[in-house]
C-alpha cells in the first residue's frame, strides 16, 4: 500500500517525482504529495485525490530543485484529506518524510511527544515518526542518519521511509522494514521508489534494500547501507533490471486491465518458456530439482497466500493432491500468522504472491521458517522480499501487472504451480510416462487456446455485460478444480464493478444460496465436460427451475447446457486439471466489460491498492 518516490541528483526533481507517482498510483490513490528542496528552502504540495489533482495545485508554483520526495497514499491512519496527505513535516519545519506502512505503537509515542511540547496537525502515524526523529536529533546532538536509526529502533510496525533535511540539500535517508524499497543508481543520480517502475527509463541498475536496512544517499558520494538494529555497514548488491518501459505502458489499450487480460497468451508462454520442454518430455525447474527430496519426503504441503493468489493456491491443492499424492492445506496468510499453527521440519510451505511483498504472506513464511519448515516462494518480482526470504522458488515471469485487479498474475501462478506438481509427481513415480507426456503437450497448447478464447468471446462478453450491468448480485458456481475459478470470477466482479458477487461450490448452492435465486439473479456456471459434468447440469436445472438467468462456460458441442443456459461462452476442452487456465479468461472479460459500462475506474477501483504491504 502507498507508493513513495525520491530523487537526488543533477536533474530537476519535479518531473521525475510526478511521473514516478503516476506509475505507482496503483498502490494507492487517496491522496498525493511532494516536497522539493531548491537549495535554500523546501516547498511542498499535497492534495486529496489522485496525482492529477496534485499536478493542478503545483502547476503554477515554484518547483525548482534537484532533491525531492513524493507519495501516493492508501489511507490507514486518518481519513483521506489534504492534512493527512504526505509528505509530513516535523514541528520545527526542518525534516520532511514520506512513509509506506504502519507504526503500531504511534499512540504511546505521540503521547510522550505531547508531554515534551509537540503538537500535531494530522491523524497519521507518520507525523508522529517525523517528530520523533526531530526530538531525538535535537536531544542527542547527532546526525540525521543516526537520529533516524535511533527513532526506528523505538517503533514497532512496518515501514519504508524517505527523509530529507531543510538544512542539507545534498542528502536523503531511507529505510525499510516490511515494506519494499528500491534504489536506482545512475552516475551520481539516486532514485528511490516502492518498486522499480518510476526509474526504469533512467537506469536499469537497482539496489533492493533488505528488511531491516537503511541507506544514506549523499550527492556525489557512494551509496552507504547500514543495518538499522546494529549500524553494521552492508555492501549493497546491484541488480540489473530486465523489464522495459514498454511493459508498463498501456500499449494502445483503454485500460491496463484489458491489456493484461490480452497479454495472457504471452505471459503464460513466458512462464513456461525454458521450463516446459514438451518435445523432450521433461520439465526443468532448478528450485524444484534442488529441493526435490524435501517435496518427496514432505508430510504435507501448506500453501499460504492472500486474495487472488489464495485462489491460485486452491487450484493448486486439487492439482498437487491428484498428481503428487501429498496432503495439501491452503491457508489465508492473514489467519495463518496469527494462530499457533502446527508446523514441523517435514512440512513444505508454498508462499504465493504477485508482488513478493504481501505483508501477511511474508510474516507467515517467517513464522513457518522459524519452525524449521522449507519455504518455496512463487512470485512475480525478482528481488522481492518473499523471493529473498524463501529457501527456493520459481518466478512467474508474468511481467509488470499495473491493474489493481489481478488477471495475468493468476494464470501465471496456476501455470507455475502446475509445472511444479507435474515435475514432483513424475519424480515420485505417481504419473505413468504416457500420461505425463500428454499433460506436457496439453499444457504447451494453453497459450494458443487462450488466444482463441479471447478472439471468440470478447464481443460476446460485451453483449452479456450490457444485459447484466445494472444487477445488484451475481452467483458463480463451479465444481472440483473449477470451484476456485468461481471464487476468482466473483472476486473480479466485486473488485472492479462493485456488484455483490459470491462464488460457491455448485453442490453447496442448495445448502443456502439457492434462496437468493429468482428471475433477477444471474448465475455463472462453469460447466466443463469432465467427471463432474452431469452433476453440474443438475445444478443448472435447479437454477433454471427458480427462473435464474444462467451464463454457462461450456465446451464446444455441449448441446445439453445450451438448452438450459441463457448465454453460453465456449472454451476449448483440455485436461480437467488444466481447465482453470481457460475458464477464468471469460470471467475476467465479463467483469471488465460490466465495470466499464457502470463507469467504474477499472484500473484503480475504490478502496483498493495493488500491493498490500500493511496488515
Amino acid at each position: 500500500m502507498c507508493g513513495i518516490v525520491g530523487y537526488l541528483g543533477e536533474g530537476q526533481a519535479y518531473p521525475i517525482l510526478i511521473k514516478g507517482l503516476k506509475r505507482l498510483e496503483y498502490r494507492g490513490y487517496d491522496s498525493a504529495g511532494l516536497a522539493i528542496h531548491n537549495g535554500e528552502s523546501v516547498r511542498f504540495y499535497k492534495k486529496k485525490g489522485k496525482v492529477a489533482k496534485l499536478e493542478g495545485i503545483a502547476e503554477d508554483a515554484p518547483k525548482e530543485g534537484s532533491l525531492g520526495i513524493a507519495h501516493t497514499r492508501w489511507a490507514t491512519h486518518g481519513e483521506p484529506n489534504d492534512v493527512n496527505s504526505h509528505p509530513h513535516v516535523s514541528q520545527s519545519g526542518r525534516f520532511f518524510i514520506v512513509h509506506n506502512g504502519i507504526i503500531e505503537n504511534f499512540s504511546s509515542i505521540k503521547e510522550a511527544l505531547k508531554m515534551r511540547g509537540y503538537t500535531f496537525q494530522s491523524e497519521t502515524d507518520t507525523e508522529v515518526l517525523v517528530n520523533l526523529i526531530e526530538d531525538i536529533f535535537e536531544e542527542g546532538n547527532m546526525s540525521l542518519e543516526r537520529a533516524v536509526q535511533a527513532a526506528l529502533n523505538q517503533v514497532n510496525g512496518a515501514y519504508a521511509i524517505c527523509v530529507i533535511d531543510l538544512h542539507n540539500p545534498d542528502m536523503m535517508v531511507v529505510a525499510r522494514i516490511g515494506s519494499p524499497l528500491v534504489i536506482g543508481l545512475d552516475n551520481g543520480n539516486y532514485f528511490v521508489a516502492s518498486d522499480a517502475t518510476p526509474f526504469l527509463e533512467y537506469t536499469k541498475q537497482a539496489v533492493y534494500l533488505e528488511d531491516g536496512e537503511m541507506a544514506v544517499l549523499h550527492r556525489g558520494s557512494k551509496l552507504q547501507v547500514f543495518t538499522i538494529a546494529s549500524n553494521v555497514e552492508v555492501e549493497p548488491y546491484v541488480h540489473q533490471l530486465t523489464m522495459d518501459i514498454a511493459d508498463i505502458e498501456k500499449g494502445g489499450y483503454e485500460h491496463f486491465m484489458l491489456k493484461e487480460i490480452y497479454e495472457q497468451p504471452r505471459s503464460i508462454h513466458d512462464t513456461l518458456r525454458g521450463r516446459l520442454l514438451a518435445e523432450e518430455g521433461k520439465i526443468v525447474m532448478r528450485g524444484i530439482t534442488e529441493y526435490q527430496h524435501k517435496f518427496q519426503n514432505a508430510d504435507r504441503i501448506i500453501i499460504v497466500a492472500c486474495g487472488t493468489s489464495w485462489h491460485a493456491g486452491l487450484v493448486a491443492e486439487y492439482i498437487f493432491e491428484e498428481l503428487v499424492r501429498i496432503p495439501v492445506e491452503v491457508e489465508y496468510a492473514s489467519e495463518f500468522r496469527y494462530r499457533n499453527p502446527v508446523i514441523n521440519e517435514r512440512d513444505v510451505i508454498i508462499a504465493i504472491s504477485q508482488s513478493g511483498e504481501t505483508a501477511d504472506t511474508l510474516a507467515a513464511i517467517k513464522l513457518a521458517k522459524s519452525k524449521g519448515a522449507t519455504i518455496f516462494g512463487v512470485c512475480n518480482i525478482v528481488g522481492s522480499s518473499i523471493a529473498r526470504e524463501s529457501h527456493a522458488g520459481a518466478f512467474t515471469h508474468a511481467g509488470p501487472e499495473i491493474g489493481v485487479a489481478s488477471t495475468k498474475a493468476f494464470t501465471a501462478q496456476v501455470a507455475v504451480l502446475t509445472l511444479m506438481a507435474l515435475k514432483i509427481g513424475q519424480e515420485k513415480g505417481n504419473l505413468p510416462k504416457t500420461q505425463y507426456l500428454e499433460y506436457l503437450h496439453a499444457l504447451s497448447q494453453i497459450p494458443q487456446q487462450i488466444e482463441r478464447v479471447l478472439a471468440c468471446n470478447d464481443e460476446n462478453m460485451m453483449k452479456i455485460a450490457h444485459e447484466y450491468a445494472d444487477v445488484s448480485n451475481f452467483l458463480y458456481l463451479g465444481r472440483g478444480v473449477n470451484f476456485p475459478v468461481a471464487l476468482e470470477g466473483a472476486l473480479k466482479l466485486k473488485e472492479i464493478s462493485y456488484i455483490h458477487a459470491e462464488g460457491y461450490p455448485a453442490a453447496e448452492m442448495k445448502h443456502g444460496p439457492i434462496a437468493l435465486i429468482d428471475e433477477n439473479m444471474p448465475v455463472v456456471i462453469i460447466a466443463q465436460q469432465n467427471a463432474n459434468y452431469e452433476k453440474v447440469v443438475s445444478n443448472a436445472q435447479e437454477v433454471k427451475a427458480r427462473k435464474g438467468k444462467i451464463i454457462a462456460i461450456v465446451n464446444p458441442g455441449d448441446e445439453e447446457m445450451r438448452k438450459l443456459a441463457d448465454h453460453c461462452i465456449e472454451v476449448e476442452k483440455t485436461y480437467e486439471l488444466l481447465s482453470p487456465l481457460l475458464t477464468t479468461i471469460p470471467l475476467q472479460l465479463l467483469s471488465y466489460h460490466i465495470a466499464v459500462l457502470r463507469g467504474c475506474n477499472v484500473d484503480q477501483p475504490r478502496n483498493l491498492a495493488k500491493s498490500v504491504t500493511v496488515e
